[in-house]
This record gives C-alpha cells, sequence and structure tokens, in this order.
C-alpha cells in the first residue's frame, strides 16, 4: 500500500503564497522535511517519493508519493486520475490536502467523503474519479469578510496578521499526514478533532 498525498494549488508564482495554494504548501513542507526532490510525473503532475514520519523504534515511516498538479486548480481531475492508474493506488489510499472556506482560518479536519463545498479542484478530482468517497484534510481559511467574492479571496495572499497562524496550520497539516501514514486514519482523526 502507498498512500498518495494530493496538494491542491495553482502552479507559478503569482498564486505560491495565497490562500487556494494551503495544499501546495503542505506538501512541499512534507518533501522538504523528507529532503525528497519534485520531479515532472507523465500523468500531468508533480510527484516527490518518500518516506515520512517515523515508525515506534525510530524506524523510517512507509513509503508515500506526494503529489501535485502541474496544472490549474479546476484541473486537478485528470492528472489525480491519471496517477493513481499509473501507480497502481486505490481511492481508499488517496489522502485531497486543501483549502477549506467553511473553517475557521488555523483549524484542521479531517473526512473520508463527502461533497465538494464549491471547491473546484475536489469538484474535479470527484468528477474523474466517479467517486467522492476519498480522504480529504482540510485547512480552514475562514470565510471572505464583507462583500468580497469567494473566489477572489482564496486566490489572494493571507493578511499580515493571518500569516503567522497559516504557517503553524500548514506544520500540523504536514504532522497530521505523517500520523495518517504511521498511525491510521481513525486515530489521527480522533486526536486532531480534540484538539479544538
Amino acid at each position: 500500500m502507498t498512500l498518495l498525498v494530493v496538494g491542491l494549488g495553482n502552479p507559478g508564482l503569482r498564486y505560491e503564497r495565497t490562500r487556494h495554494n494551503l495544499g501546495h504548501m503542505v506538501v512541499d513542507v512534507l518533501a522538504g522535511r523528507a529532503s525528497a526532490r519534485w520531479s515532472r510525473h507523465r500523468a500531468g503532475a508533480l510527484t516527490a517519493e518518500s518516506r515520512i514520519g517515523t515508525l515506534p523504534g525510530g524506524a523510517p515511516g512507509p513509503r508515500v508519493l506526494l503529489a501535485k498538479s502541474a496544472g490549474y486548480m479546476n484541473l486537478s481531475g485528470a492528472p489525480v486520475a491519471a496517477l493513481m492508474r499509473a501507480e497502481g493506488i486505490d481511492v481508499v489510499d488517496l489522502l485531497v490536502v486543501h483549502d477549506e472556506l467553511d473553517l475557521p482560518l488555523g483549524t484542521l479536519r479531517m473526512k473520508r467523503s463527502g461533497g465538494e463545498g464549491g471547491h473546484n479542484g475536489l469538484k474535479s478530482i470527484s468528477e474523474h474519479l466517479g467517486t467522492r468517497e476519498y480522504g480529504r484534510l482540510r485547512l480552514g481559511i475562514g470565510r471572505p469578510p464583507g462583500r468580497i467574492d469567494p473566489a477572489q479571496y482564496v486566490l489572494q495572499p493571507f493578511a499580515k496578521g493571518e500569516s503567522e497562524e497559516a504557517g503553524v496550520m500548514v506544520q500540523l497539516a504536514a504532522d497530521a499526514v505523517e500520523d495518517i501514514a504511521t498511525r491510521g486514519w481513525e486515530k489521527t482523526q480522533m486526536e486532531l478533532h480534540s484538539r479544538d
């Protein structure tokens, strides 16, 4: 079994530090912790293969395939589906890491299935996989203030007062992915959801 961890986001410097790119930030942190290098996969994604986390006794954690689409958020589904076919990864071993408007900034939540909540990256993945039954790690960004359009809000960088909290959330999300890989979904979910 290989866990496939897909971080959602948009390519390019313009989007690098925006709210919508939290998924990319998390898989970048995981790749950095494991000194894994990104390479272009024939499926149309960037991938980094590594062992993440630490097992009891200090042994390296299990093999994990980190991925991010080389294209835009709303086209994430095709490369994810192609990558899963090419690598022989089942949908039960897919974890999608993404920003979430319906959670306050700094909040992390996990779920196994459900709707997409208007998230175009998730919509594309569900459409191409033909199912919504895959794992998600949701990173809260909160709703936009006033009358700001949510579609514009997610493409803006974090405000000065939010950047530090967002950075902490990214590190905690990377910790959660390592825990999922080494300790399992249920135990990680129980501990993560009991923190608040």
